[in-house]
C-alpha cells in the first residue's frame, strides 16, 4: 500500500526539481559575463548587441513588445510663428530599425554614478498620421494625412540612474532615470494623401520639408528625446524585473 505512495512522493520531488531548474536557468537572450573580466564593459557591451533579434520580434515570455516598430503616440511641433504660425501634429507614430543599434561605448554605473552609454542607429524610419493648421510660407496649409521620415546616422548619447531591489532572495536592477539626447546627421522628410491631393498644396508642404527639415528636427528633437527616453526606460525595466542581476554573470 506504500508503493502508490512513495511513488507519488518521488514524481512530485521530480516535477519540482524541474521547475525549481526552469525557473532558474538562464534564458537565452541574457549573454553573461565574468566578474573578474578585465574587459568586463565589452563584455556588457556584447550582451547588449546580442539582445538586438530579441527586441526586434519581442519576448512574449517575459512580455515584452517588439520594437520593430517602436510604438509612440503624440509629437506636436510649431514650425513657424506668429497667430498663423504652422503647426504638425503627429500621432499613432511607427518607428522602424530602433533594433539595429550599435553600442559605441558604456560607462558603468559605480559608486552611485549615473551609467552612460552612446548609441548609434544607422537609419530610423518614422510612420504617422498628421493633422497641420495655419500658413505655411503663403498658403493656407490646414489639412492632415501621412507623415513619413528618414532619419539618418541617429546618435544617442544615455544617462541614467540604477537602483536594486530584492525579491524571492535576489537581487534585481530598476533603471530610475534615463536621459537621452539625439544628434541626427540628415533627415528626409515628406508627407502623403494630403489636402485632398491637391498637388500644389501637397508640393509646397513637401519643398518647405525638403528644404527646412533640420528645423522640424529641432522642433521635434526636445519631445522626441522625452518620449523615447521613457519609453526606453520602460522596456528595459520590463526586462530587468524577470532578470536577477547575478544571471549576468557566469556563476
Amino acid at each position: 500500500m506504500w508503493k502508490p505512495l512513495v511513488l507519488l512522493l518521488l514524481c512530485s520531488t521530480i516535477i519540482k526539481n524541474l521547475v525549481v531548474a526552469q525557473t532558474n536557468a538562464i534564458p537565452e537572450y541574457v549573454k553573461q559575463c565574468r566578474r573578474d573580466d578585465p574587459k568586463l564593459t565589452e563584455c556588457f557591451i556584447s550582451s547588449l548587441e546580442h539582445l538586438k533579434p530579441y527586441l526586434a520580434k519581442g519576448i512574449p515570455e517575459i512580455e515584452l513588445p517588439s520594437v520593430e516598430p517602436f510604438k509612440m503616440d503624440t509629437l506636436s511641433l510649431q514650425l513657424t510663428d506668429g497667430p498663423q504660425g504652422y503647426k504638425i501634429t503627429l500621432k499613432n507614430m511607427d518607428v522602424f530599425g530602433s533594433s539595429e543599434f550599435q553600442v559605441k561605448s558604456m560607462k558603468i554605473s559605480e559608486n552611485g554614478e549615473p551609467f552612460k552609454a552612446r548609441i548609434v542607429i544607422p537609419k530610423l524610419r518614422i510612420d504617422a498620421k498628421y493633422t497641420s493648421s495655419g500658413v505655411l510660407i503663403i498658403i493656407p496649409a490646414s489639412g492632415g494625412g501621412d507623415f513619413h521620415a528618414v532619419l539618418d546616422g541617429v546618435i544617442c548619447d544615455l544617462s541614467g540612474k540604477v537602483s536594486t531591489s530584492q525579491r524571492d532572495g535576489k537581487t534585481y536592477l530598476h533603471v530610475d532615470s534615463l536621459n537621452l539626447h539625439l544628434d541626427i546627421k540628415n533627415a528626409d522628410l515628406k508627407i502623403a494623401n494630403a489636402f485632398r491631393n491637391n498637388r500644389v498644396l501637397l508640393e509646397a508642404t513637401n519643398l518647405f520639408l525638403r528644404e527646412n527639415g533640420h528645423l522640424v528636427i529641432e522642433a521635434m528633437q526636445p519631445q522626441l528625446q522625452k518620449k523615447l527616453a521613457m519609453e526606453f526606460a520602460k522596456l528595459a525595466n520590463q526586462l530587468l524585473k524577470h532578470v536577477p542581476r547575478d544571471w549576468f554573470y557566469v556563476a
